[in-house]
């Protein structure tokens, strides 16, 4: 019989057996938008999404067929995301168009990170969603346009200088968006505490390993591991999953089929579906407020 699962609070709550979870969608503890999971199911969904769930407790609901994992202590809980087709790639583009312009670039940012992370699915964490504002820090994703236009002043050290300084405004930025994280519109308590210099050191890293052709995929995997390792204020442990082959391959299938143009869309969010399910959380085996 199936187990129920329900996030209250920020918080899980279950398992339940279906008959006893259905006693609780009849009392209203468990309500039309309340997020929930059973096996079978690729992620949390509002209740109401569920067929047979509201408004037809007398019938098993239907449960998309999709694997997913229950939120289990001393395993790791991979994340999910449910970017659309065209969703992804038009606000994809219209992020760059805006970086490019210059002055439009901190509305444009905040516009594209609320609906990224509002297409992310934390275990534990529903409505997860971010809060950041554009003129927290507006400089930064101005100075940032304008460093895409250092090839054309035609000194020969500029790309490598803008290079450098892209780097430092990154690592702001990841900083930034790590702390206006939110779960139920509520700010989660996470900071990241990489250094300047760190984040600087693999960001230039990538960017020579790319003569290699194949090298910047591993690279790619070990600086994720960096990244996470560095955010703290989570009971539990932020990981990254995926390995150098797999971003190599992927990013090469990728960049083939999309030479034909017509698939970028499809493609855009395989991969970025993709990504997001590498990074996961794991028992820190302490017990912390944040994640």
């Amino acid at each position: 019989m199936a187990s129920w699962f329900y996030a209250s609070e920020g918080k899980q709550q279950g398992p339940y057996p279906e008959a006893q979870f259905r006693d609780l969608v009849s009392q209203g503890v468990v309500r039309p938008d309340t997020l929930v999971w059973t096996e079978g199911m690729a992620g949390w969904q509002k209740a109401a999404e569920i067929p047979g769930l509201i408004g037809g407790a007398g019938a098993p609901p239907m449960i998309p067929t999709a694997g997913g994992p229950p939120m289990r202590a001393g395993t790791d809980q991979p994340l999910t995301a449910d970017f659309s087709v065209f969703g992804l790639l038009g606000r994809t583009i219209v992020f760059i168009i805006g970086m490019l312009l210059v002055i439009p670039a901190p509305w444009v940012a905040v516009w594209f990170y609320k609906w990224i992370t509002s297409h992310i699915h934390v275990p534990g964490r529903p409505n997860f969603g971010f809060a950041g504002q554009p003129m927290d820090i507006w400089y930064v994703f101005m100075a940032n346009g304008l460093l895409t236009y250092a090839s054309l002043t035609g000194i020969s050290f500029a790309p490598l200088v803008a290079t450098i300084i892209n780097a430092f405004l990154a690592w702001m930025i990841i900083r930034w968006i790590a702390a206006n994280l939110t779960s139920n519109g509520e700010r989660l308590p996470i900071s990241f505490q990489g250094s300047a210099v760190g984040y600087v050191g693999w960001y230039l890293l990538l960017f020579i390993s790319t003569i290699t052709i194949i090298g910047w995929a591993w690279v790619m995997a070990f600086w994720m591991r960096w990244i996470c390792r560095n955010i703290e204020g989570t009971r539990r442990e932020v990981v990254f999953n995926g390995s150098g082959w797999e971003i190599l391959w992927r990013t090469f299938v990728f960049s083939l089929a999309s030479s034909f143009i017509i698939p970028i869309p499809w493609m855009l969010r395989w991969y970025g579906r993709w990504y997001v399910s590498q990074f996961a959380l794991a028992d820190r085996g302490a017990v912390n407020h944040g994640f």
